[in-house]
């Protein structure tokens, strides 16, 4: 029972939850803690679901994709898709670019090399009709407040829902992966004996990373009924399971380039790692750089992050943005602008040009790189400004590019290696602040990933800043690693076991008002008692770490014992200290709504327990009314604003 006391103050707290705060409130909270008020569960074994019988992971990059796959019966063997028809001279097809063409009337048409090829050969009078788009996954990366009705710009100037594009183009990749396992195995194969994988990088903010689980809902992937089919996996921790499955003569040490400290060539990376040992993951890919912190924890060999995920926008494509700042000095921006709307397929062409050679940049080059120009853009040219390509060249003052009589671009391996600078310049500054911190001290690997892992220039740059503070391991078959990678990870989600949380997480509640301590602005008196409107109670702190699975829990009870709807809110913030829901840094990110209709409890204290379970990429919450065991739940939506 209750003393007279106890039940006075709860009298207090239903009061002044019953009348809201005249202060600045988002929102009147229809809870106030109940002590204790943390309680943290040990982590319950997530279910492992239904078996599936093979796992495929959709590697969705900036400039190229692709996917690869493991039947559950033989884990150990992971095929890589067929090769695609039309690769390029000179760059590994291995994968096809990200790129996707619409129809006239925005119906899909084609992905990859398929979408360019065709793109190419249309009429120029045809081709402003139709919707091309490339490199448009940076979009998720670079939108403020990225939503579902989020926009992409086509070749054309033309705006198409960037959830549509991300739709078909999953579509495809379920399709191709489909008839690749219908042929495999000699007969239709069914949707539901997949397990699937998508790759994102982990610096992106969660709304991106929910926005692929939209995607891929919308495309037919999985059912929204059935999220466990669907994986959403952190590119840099993808490429940290594979990494540690090499053998070394599937990989090259930077430092001596050949097998050494005494591991024969056949032993695994992970043999030679023991209990404790941290490494570095660089994911360098063509949109984004990711650097991961992973600890191995014996025997099992599970990971565990020990810092959060850092890195920027600082991938190959920034390269691409340098040539073309690049041309616009040579040739005039206003004519590069006019170029890349009226000849869309031959801007495509040189950038494709200028890809293999970018491919070709070295440290040590001598000779000079040649770029072809098309021939629609010399004659472009002559038409905007009335004076030859070779005119320009030669006035334009930019030194180390000339005109070559072939119709090329002379690049000077300067002028190319300078193209390249500020890119690795930023991700050099990355690793210098990451390996200053005091969590990343003694660290045993660096492991450099991704398709731009492969730059000759990188590496050096890599091996510079480090001076042999860490073993630098580049797998031979680098832009496959993160697909592997997902794939082993798709096989075994347990494996990675201990994340940081990105942001902090908590709900808005009534304290008891502390003088000195708490605003005056939150202040509501009722009754003799003093109350503090819009306290943030948080669940869990940005950077803390969280076992995949974890949920923690907190008791609340509801404002007044009559209440019929118990609404709570999910708040969340990228700042790790967080006093009140009101906070610039602070966003409403779920809500809870408890119906305790019909079910007065003759409990003096009705007690609502809320649970936060931070799973692959989605957070999930719920509110259980113990005395009832009437439940509900959300999964914290990041993308309404």
């Amino acid at each position: 029972m209750m003393t007279e006391k106890e039940t006075a103050t709860e009298k207090i707290i239903s009061d002044a939850m019953a009348n809201p705060s005249p202060a600045k409130s988002m929102g009147d909270p229809g809870i106030t803690p109940l002590s204790p008020s943390h309680i943290q569960n040990d982590t319950d074994q997530v279910p492992s679901g239904p078996s599936f019988v093979v796992v495929v992971a959709i590697d969705f990059g900036t400039t190229s994709s692709g996917y690869a796959y493991a039947f559950t019966k033989e884990p150990e063997c992971i095929h890589t898709m067929r090769r695609w028809e039309g690769g390029d001279p000179g760059v590994s097809n291995q994968k096809t670019p990200t790129t996707i063409l619409l129809t006239p009337d925005r119906k899909f048409h084609s992905f990859g090399y398929a979408a360019r090829d065709f793109y190419h050969d249309l009429d120029p009078s045809d081709s402003k009709h139709w919707l091309y788009l490339e490199k448009f996954k940076m979009k998720l990366h670079t939108t403020a407040n990225l939503s579902i009705d989020t926009d992409l710009h086509a070749a054309n100037g033309k705006r198409v829902k960037a959830l549509d594009i991300f739709a078909y183009a999953l579509a495809f990749f379920k399709e191709q992966a489909l008839k690749e396992l219908s042929d495999q195995t000699g007969g239709d194969f069914d949707n539901n004996d997949v397990r699937w994988v998508i790759t994102v990088p982990a610096i992106w903010k969660m709304p991106a990373k929910q926005f692929m689980r939209e995607a891929a809902y919308k495309s037919g992937l999985v059912p929204r009924e059935n999220p466990e089919q669907l994986i959403i996996a952190l590119e840099p921790e993808a490429a940290s399971i594979y990494c540690r499955k090499l053998r070394l003569h599937q990989m090259v040490d930077l430092d001596s380039k050949t097998t050494q400290n005494g591991i024969s060539p056949t032993d695994n990376v992970g043999s030679g790692m023991t209990q404790g040992d941290r490494y570095v993951v660089v994911d360098c890919g063509g949109g984004t750089v990711d650097l991961t912190v992973h600890q191995i924890r014996l025997p099992e060999g599970h990971l565990k992050e020990l810092y959060k995920a850092s890195g920027g926008p600082y991938g190959s494509i920034g390269i691409d943005y340098e040539f073309e700042k690049l041309l616009c000095k040579i040739f005039g921006q206003d004519f590069i602008d006019q170029f890349k709307i009226k000849r869309p397929a031959a801007w495509v062409d040189l950038m494709i040009a200028f890809e293999s050679r970018k491919r070709a940049a070295a440290p040590d080059r001598t000779n000079p790189l040649n770029i072809n120009l098309p021939f629609s853009f010399i004659d472009y040219y002559k038409k905007f400004r009335g004076h030859s390509v070779e005119h320009a060249l030669r006035k334009s003052n930019v030194d180390f590019v000339k005109w070559s009589s072939q119709g090329m671009l002379r690049m000077n391996p300067d002028a190319m290696n300078s193209l390249f600078k500020p890119t690795i310049d930023h991700i050099i500054q990355h690793l210098t602040d990451l390996f200053d911190k005091p969590e990343v001290s003694d660290i045993k690997f660096l492991f450099l990933v991704g398709g731009f892992a492969e730059s000759p220039l990188l590496q050096q740059a890599v091996q510079n800043m480090l001076q042999g503070r860490s073993r630098i391991i580049i797998p031979h078959d680098v832009g496959l690693t993160i697909l592997k990678g997902a794939v082993l990870f798709g096989l075994d989600p347990s494996i990675i076991k201990v994340r940081r949380s990105p942001l902090t997480y908590g709900v808005g509640v009534l304290n008891r008002f502390v003088e000195g301590k708490h605003p005056p602005d939150k202040l509501l008196v009722k009754d003799g008692t003093r109350w503090c409107t819009d306290v943030f109670d948080t669940f869990i702190a940005a950077d803390q770490s969280v076992a995949l699975g974890e949920s923690v829990k907190r008791s609340y009870t509801p404002a007044k014992p009559s209440q019929q709807v118990i609404v709570i809110h999910v708040y969340c913030s990228e700042r790790e200290k967080v006093g009140f829901i009101s906070e610039s840094s602070v966003k409403k990110c779920g809500t809870l709504r408890l119906d305790v209709s019909g079910t007065e409890s003759t409990a003096p204290r009705r007690e609502i327990q809320t649970l936060m379970q931070f799973g692959d990429t989605e957070i999930r919450a719920m509110a259980v009314d113990v005395s009832t065991g009437r439940t509900v739940k959300a999964s914290i939506d990041f993308l309404s604003h």
